[in-house]
């Protein structure tokens, strides 16, 4: 049961890092259209190339911090008593 529990976790985790990783980069690429073609009006698409780059940058790190924080081997609650 609790090996069940364990993968559906880590799964869950992953999953809520793509979603974030895949809005993040949406997000900048729809920032960076706004800013290239609508907002400034220039003919060369320096935000949508660039802000997307820095997001996806900037996801990885996240990515690297979250994989290198120590791993909790059991429960909280229980080591309190």
């Amino acid at each position: 049961m609790s090996d069940e529990i364990n993968k559906f976790n880590n799964s869950m985790h992953y999953a809520g890092l793509a979603t974030q990783w895949m809005v993040l980069l949406l997000v900048a690429v729809w920032l960076g259209y706004k800013l290239d073609y609508k907002w400034i009006g220039w003919n060369f698409p320096l935000f949508l190339i660039l802000l997307p780059l820095i997001a996806l940058g900037y996801s990885l790190w996240q990515v690297v911090r979250e994989f290198n924080k120590p791993q909790d081997s059991g429960n909280k609650k229980n080591k309190d008593i």
